[in-house]
């Protein structure tokens, strides 16, 4: 059956169907004005606090030895080491750990223990005008995503697509982290030598750099957590994924509308996406992006240093950028931190 649907869908040609869905109105939040939070210095104390899954001691040991290496101090969440099923403990008790960290005066910064599962549940429980009120640098990716939009959606403040405290603290990654977070920098992101983006539509483009995961992005689609995609340079990644499954995904942001809005487009990595298992036919990743994103007739590349991989950005979510596809290169247009 799975074979059948798959091969109707290719049959029927998929880059046809991309160019004449209509565009759809889809739910997003009023957008507020934009806020930058104040930059860290050498000496702040960073808030660790954990949204999404379980943790064990020994992370938060990690964690506080890679932040002391960047001269910053670590306050522990109330909630860290909670555990509920596969959930970092109550929805009620991880929400509240957030709010906390954004008024408490004592902390500059909030940084994620880990993703897994979780952000959406405690989205509505975040007070977001005490957000605004307060900001802060509050960073992560994976299940973060959900987290850093509907932050910046609802209130109106630039949040960062980086590393979690359980991440690989190597030199690439700690360097987008201290040129962005503490000397902020305008920086231009562009891949290692050997890792050379593949570009999809060649181009350059202007607007507010916005994304995140794929998949949790997808089940937010139809929420008041997502800004207005229009000016917005969309920027995914994904991991452990079967093609047919990245497919599904942006098909549902084609249908949904956002697709048809933005003005740029940036698939970072997919890590350990594979096309199917055995013999089965599957198209190929770069297929599934051919068919879905070069009709918009948008810049666009694939390959970006963002997402599962231990060399990765630190990507602000909502200032603005250009970018080119040609070289698969992001450049600030402003520092992302005030």
């Amino acid at each position: 059956m799975f074979w059948n649907r798959r091969h109707f869908l290719t049959l029927c040609g998929l880059s046809a169907i991309a160019s004449v869905i209509p565009t759809p109105t889809i739910a997003t939040a009023n957008p507020p004005s934009i806020v930058k939070p104040p930059r860290l210095k050498v000496g702040d104390t960073v808030g660790l606090i954990n949204p999404s899954s379980p943790i064990e001691q020994a992370d938060i040991d990690y964690a506080r030895k890679e932040l002391a290496a960047l001269g910053l101090n670590v306050k522990l969440g109330t909630h860290l080491l909670d555990e509920y099923g596969y959930l970092a403990g109550q929805d009620a008790d991880r929400a509240a750990d957030v709010n906390a960290m954004f008024a408490d005066r004592s902390v500059q910064a909030l940084l994620t223990m880990r993703g897994g599962w979780g952000c959406n549940r405690i989205l509505p429980l975040l007070n977001y005008d005490l957000i605004r009120s307060n900001p802060k640098i509050i960073m992560g990716y994976s299940d973060i995503t959900s987290l850093l939009l509907a932050i910046y959606a609802r209130s109106g403040i630039i949040t960062f697509h980086g590393p979690v405290a359980t991440s690989t603290w190597n030199p690439f990654s700690v360097n987008y982290v201290q040129r962005l977070l503490l000397d902020a920098e305008p920086v231009r992101m562009q891949n290692p030598p050997l890792t050379r983006p593949q570009t999809i539509t060649g181009g350059k483009a202007r607007g507010q750099l916005v994304g995140g995961n794929l998949s949790v992005l997808c089940a937010m689609v139809g929420s008041d957590y997502l800004p207005d995609w229009g000016n917005k340079i969309l920027f995914v990644e994904e991991v452990g994924e079967d093609i047919y499954r990245v497919d599904r995904m942006l098909t549902q942001l084609k249908l949904a509308g956002v697709l048809d809005k933005i003005s740029g487009f940036i698939f970072a990595e997919c890590t350990r996406c594979e096309a199917g298992e055995g013999d089965e036919p599957s198209l190929s990743l770069p297929q599934v992006l051919s068919d879905w994103i070069r009709p918009l007739g948008i810049p666009a590349w694939y390959g970006s240093a963002i997402g599962h991989i231990k060399d990765k950005f630190t990507v602000p979510v909502g200032v603005e950028v250009e970018i080119d596809a040609n070289q698969g290169i992001i450049q600030l247009l402003e520092p992302a931190v005030g």
